[in-house]
C-alpha cells in the first residue's frame, strides 16, 4: 500500500524495475525507430538531413524539455505510477499516428506528441525508484534500470530493419496507401498501449528522505525549490551542464550513426538494423551496467564522489573513441571501434542519475530530475543531433561527408564535458555531505 516504505531489495521494488525496464525500453524503441528510416522517410517526403534531424531531435525534445519542470512537480506530489502509465499511453497512440503522417508538418506534431508522452517517465521513475533502494544499491538499480536505453534503441534498430525488409505497403481502410517505413511506425507504435496497462499493476511506494517539514503528498512552493537550486547553483550547474555536454556527443554520434554505414559501406536497412542494433545492444548494456559496478567498488574504496569520478573517466574514454571510430575505412575495424566508443559513452548514465538524487531531497526530486533532463536532453536530443547534420548539410555540403561531422562534434562535446565535471566535484560533495546530514536529521 502506499504510505508503507518499501526495504531496499525487497519483491515490490525488484518487480518495479523490471516493469520500469521495459516500458524505458519501449520508449526507446519508439524514440529512435526514426534513426532507421531515414532514406525512405527522405525519399517519401523529400526533405533534408537537417530536417530529419528536427523530426528525431527537436520535434521530439521541445516539449518533453517544456513540460517536464510541471510534469516532475506533479511527479513530486502525485501518484507516479498512473502518471507514467497515462505517459505510455500518449507515446505509444502517436508513434502509431506517425505512420500516417503525409507531410513532414504532420510528422513533426506526431514526434511532439511522442515527447510529450516520455516527458512523464524519468521524474516519476526516478523519484519511484529512489524511494525502493538506497545508497549503494541506488546507483546499481539506476543503472540497470537505464540500461534500458541500450535495450530499446539495439531492438529499435533490430526490429526496424527486420520490418522495413518484410512489411510491405499496405492498403487501409479510411487511411488509405501506406508506405512500408509507415507501417513499422504502425508495428512499433500502437502494442505499446498494453504496456500502460502493465504499468499500473506496480505499487507505489510511500515517500522517503523528505525535505524537512515536509509531507508525503504536499507539494513544495516552486520558489523554495528555484532557491534551493541558486543555493547549490555551483554543483547542480557544472553537474547538469557537464552532463549535458556529454549528451550532445551521445545523441549526436548514435543518432547518425546507422546513417553513416549506410552511406560509408553501403549496407542495406536490415543489414544496418541488426549490426548496429546488436552493437548497441550489447555494449551499450554492458557499459552501463560495468559503470554502476565500477562506481559501487569505488565507493567501497572510500572515494564519495564515485558516481562523478566515473562520469569524467567515461568522458575521457569516449573522446579519442568518438572521432577516431567514423573514420576508419575498415568495415570491422570500425565496428570495433564503434562498439568500445558505445561502452564507453554508456558508463556514466545510471551514475549520473544517483548523483542527481542523492543531493536532492525527496519532494524536489521529479522537479530537479525535469530540470536535468530540460538540460540533457534540449543539448543532446534537441541540439547533438541538428550540429551534426547542420554540419554536414552547411559546412561540407556532402552528404559522404558525415564522418568528419561526427568526429568534430566528438572533438567539441567530450573535453567540455570533461571539463565542467571537473568543476562539478567540489560543490557537488558538500551538496552531497549537507544532505547526508539532513538524511540523518530526519
Amino acid at each position: 500500500m502506499p504510505g508503507e516504505p518499501a526495504a531496499a531489495g525487497n519483491r515490490r521494488g525488484w518487480y518495479a524495475v523490471a516493469v520500469l525496464i521495459l516500458v524505458y525500453t519501449l520508449s526507446y524503441v519508439d524514440r529512435t525507430i526514426l534513426t532507421l528510416l531515414v532514406k525512405p522517410i527522405k525519399a517519401s517526403l523529400n526533405i533534408s538531413d537537417t530536417q530529419i534531424s528536427l523530426l528525431h531531435g527537436f520535434a521530439f525534445a521541445i516539449f518533453y524539455t517544456l513540460l517536464g519542470v510541471p510534469i516532475g512537480r506533479m511527479a513530486d506530489r502525485g501518484h507516479r505510477v498512473r502518471l507514467i502509465a497515462l505517459g505510455v499511453a500518449l507515446w505509444s497512440l502517436t508513434t502509431g499516428l506517425a505512420g500516417m503522417a503525409r507531410s513532414f508538418t504532420q510528422l513533426f506534431i506526431a514526434r511532439v506528441g511522442v515527447g510529450v508522452g516520455e516527458s512523464t517517465l524519468g521524474p516519476a521513475a526516478y523519484s519511484l525508484l529512489s524511494d525502493y533502494f538506497k545508497g549503494a544499491m541506488l546507483t546499481r538499480v539506476l543503472s540497470l534500470y537505464t540500461s534500458a536505453m541500450y535495450i530499446g534503441i539495439g531492438l529499435a534498430s533490430i526490429i526496424g530493419g527486420a520490418l522495413i525488409a518484410s512489411v510491405p505497403a499496405l492498403e487501409l481502410p479510411i487511411v488509405g496507401h501506406l508506405e512500408p517505413w509507415q507501417s513499422v511506425f504502425l508495428f512499433v507504435g500502437f502494442p505499446g498501449l498494453l504496456f500502460a496497462l502493465l504499468m499500473l499493476s506496480v505499487r507505489e511506494p510511500a515517500r522517503t528522505g523528505l525535505a524537512r517539514g515536509a509531507l508525503a503528498g504536499q507539494s513544495i512552493p516552486i520558489r523554495q525549490v528555484v532557491r534551493f537550486l541558486i543555493e547549490r547553483r555551483a554543483a547542480y550547474g557544472f553537474l547538469t551542464s557537464g552532463l549535458a555536454a556529454y549528451a550532445m556527443l551521445w545523441s549526436g554520434v548514435s543518432a547518425w550513426m546507422p546513417t553513416f554505414f549506410s552511406r560509408s559501406f553501403g549496407w542495406t536497412s536490415a543489414v544496418v538494423g541488426l549490426r548496429f542494433g546488436l552493437l548497441v545492444l550489447i555494449f551499450g548494456t554492458l557499459g552501463i551496467v560495468s559503470g554502476g559496478a565500477l562506481s559501487g567498488w569505488l565507493r567501497r574504496r572510500g572515494r564519495a564522489d564515485a558516481n562523478l569520478r566515473l562520469c569524467m573517466l567515461s568522458a575521457l574514454l569516449a573522446w579519442p573513441l568518438g572521432m577516431l571510430a567514423p573514420q576508419i575505412e575498415s568495415q570491422v575495424l570500425c565496428m570495433a571501434v564503434f562498439a568500445l566508443f558505445v561502452f564507453a559513452a554508456a558508463m556514466p548514465w545510471g551514475c549520473a542519475a544517483a548523483a542527481i538524487q542523492e543531493i536532492t531531497p525527496n519532494q524536489m526530486r521529479g522537479q530537479v530530475t525535469a530540470l536535468y533532463f530540460l538540460a540533457v536532453n534540449m543539448a543532446g536530443i534537441g541540439f547533438g543531433s541538428t550540429l551534426v547534420a547542420l554540419i554536414t548539410d552547411r559546412v561540407f555540403h556532402n552528404e559522404l561527408a558525415l564522418r568528419h561531422s561526427l568526429s568534430v562534434v566528438a572533438a567539441i562535446a567530450a573535453p567540455l564535458a570533461v571539463i565542467l565535471l571537473a568543476f562539478a566535484r567540489r560543490p557537488y560533495m558538500r551538496c552531497r555531505e549537507a544532505s547526508s546530514s539532513l538524511a540523518t536529521s530526519n
